[in-house]
């Protein structure tokens, strides 16, 4: 199995510089993206319960080695980062072209992946393409907003899962290979043991640059080959809001709040 990961801003502390409309990432504590933890913990109860192999991989700069650490504490194989500055500026049809790029290099070395997962979105991009994109590349089926794994068969080759859909729950059986996009309600991450700390304090994650890829096209990756152009991004201004609390029995509360809303509907209406 294969899980992809991304290193985020924690985002309790981000904060936008007014002047350039972009995030403040100096000082900002990174943390694995919460959505990408559930997918890694999905792989490893996989993994628990039938064996075989867990890959973490990341795309991001050297520092992310830190994320792919945390995951070989919780029980990952091994951890690969995709790190050059040719990446760099990299939107989502550009990350999912690297990702895949690597799905199939971490194929060769190590068999070719049944189910590859991703979290359902990142808290930074938020945008939920990554994951698809991925298995468009690498024509996998694909699963997302997976809430639950109900079974997986590798004798057939199979799993199956539960979807929560917007308009209800989706029950899905599809063959290997497929990737699978997790919500937070899938699992709860496990915490790292101590044999899984320490292995984790001296292990050296794996490091692919563009010189590892043989048949990279250059003109797919970084800015080059990233269309998504963003032109602003603001904090939106607190605004007052009048607000009148309402003491009494319910009935003379019930009659007063009627006369408030008609008369704030009034006032809207007449502007």
């Amino acid at each position: 199995m294969v899980v992809c990961i991304k290193q985020v801003p924690d985002s309790r502390e981000i904060r936008i510089d007014p002047k350039t409309n972009t995030l403040i990432r100096q000082g900002v504590p990174a943390i694995v993206n919460p959505y990408d933890l559930n997918g890694v913990e999905a792989a490893l109860q996989i993994k628990d319960q039938f064996g075989g192999r867990v890959t973490v991989l990341t795309m991001g700069p050297p520092s992310a080695d830190k994320a792919l650490r945390q995951c070989v504490a919780m029980g990952a194989d091994e951890g690969v980062l995709i790190s050059d500055r040719a990446f760099a500026g990299a939107d989502t049809l550009a990350t999912s072209y690297v990702l895949a790029k690597s799905i199939e290099k971490a194929g060769r070395l190590w068999g070719q992946p049944a189910i590859v997962f991703c979290g359902k979105q990142t808290l930074d991009g938020d945008t939920g393409q990554v994951g698809p994109g991925i298995a468009c590349r690498l024509d996998y089926e694909q699963l997302t907003y997976v809430e639950a794994i109900e079974s997986v068969d590798p004798d057939r080759g199979e799993v199956v899962v539960r979807r929560h859909l917007e308009d209800g729950v989706e029950r899905v059986r599809a063959p290997f290979p497929v990737l699978i996009t997790v919500l937070a309600e899938m699992n709860k991450p496990r915490r790292a043991s101590l044999p899984g700390l320490l292995h984790a304090q001296t292990y050296q994650p794996i490091v692919w640059s563009t010189a590892d890829f043989e048949d990279l096209d250059r003109s797919k990756i970084g800015l080059r080959g990233s269309p998504t152009v963003v032109s602003k991004t603001w904090v939106p201004e607190p605004r007052q809001v009048d607000t009148e609390f309402l003491k009494g029995e319910t009935g003379e509360v019930t009659s007063r709040l009627a006369q408030v809303l008609v008369e704030r509907l009034q006032t809207v209406q007449g502007a």
